[in-house]
């Protein structure tokens, strides 16, 4: 799976621990990942070692 998604962005290659497949299908964002990118994008993830609150956007 992962061989598709190595040019994306313009970051660089993702990692097999940057992410994993939902049931649905999704592309989910490890918190290892996030760490990586260095800052928060205020999308709500899943795994966001940030604390970003999208109900109130806020970060804790």
């Amino acid at each position: 799976m992962s061989e598709g998604l190595s040019g994306f962005g313009k970051r660089g290659s993702l990692e097999p621990e940057d992410f994993y497949m939902s049931e649905e299908g999704f592309l989910v964002f490890t918190e290892k990942y996030h760490l990586k990118r260095g800052y928060c994008c205020k999308s709500g993830c899943k795994h966001c070692p940030y604390g970003y609150d999208k109900k109130t956007n806020t970060i804790k």
